[in-house]
C-alpha cells in the first residue's frame, strides 16, 4: 500500500468528529455531525442512528438504489471524504458490527437504543489532503 494511502486509513482510525451530507427531497443539503467508521478493505463506511432521524428519512426516500451522500472529517489541514451509496440497514447482526466498530474508533460504547440502526455507505470515492 503507497505511503498516501497508509495515512489515508490512520487518519480514518483516529477519533474525529465527521459530517454526513444528505439530500433532502427538494434536493438541498442536510448536513449533520456524525460519528463514522470507515472499512477500506469492504470500501463500506457506517453510521450508527436512530431510525426516526432525518438522515435516514432522506436515504429510504431514494428509494432501493441509495442515497448519494458524503461523510467528511477535517482536522487542521488535513481532510478527507467518502463518497457513495448510502442505505438504512436494520439487521442487528450489521448494526452490531457498526456499534463495535463505533466502540473501537470513538473509544466509548454506545448507549443502548432499540431503535438503531446502521447507515451503510458503499463508498464509491475517496478524497483527501494529508
Amino acid at each position: 500500500m503507497a505511503k498516501h494511502a497508509e495515512q489515508y486509513l490512520e487518519f480514518w482510525r483516529e477519533r474525529h468528529l465527521c459530517t454526513l451530507t444528505t439530500l433532502r427531497p427538494d434536493g438541498s443539503p442536510h448536513v449533520v455531525p456524525v460519528g463514522v467508521t470507515y472499512d477500506a478493505e469492504a470500501e463500506l463506511a457506517r453510521v450508527i442512528t436512530n431510525k426516526t432521524s432525518a438522515k435516514v428519512g432522506h436515504v429510504l426516500a431514494a428509494g432501493p438504489e441509495g442515497a448519494r451522500v458524503a461523510v467528511c472529517q477535517v482536522d487542521g489541514r488535513r481532510w478527507a471524504t467518502l463518497e457513495g451509496r448510502a442505505r438504512v440497514r436494520t439487521d442487528p447482526g450489521r448494526v452490531a458490527e457498526a456499534e463495535r466498530r463505533y466502540a473501537e474508533r470513538y473509544e466509548r460504547v454506545p448507549s443502548p437504543n432499540p431503535a438503531r440502526v446502521v447507515i451503510e455507505i458503499e463508498v464509491e470515492r475517496t478524497l483527501g489532503r494529508g
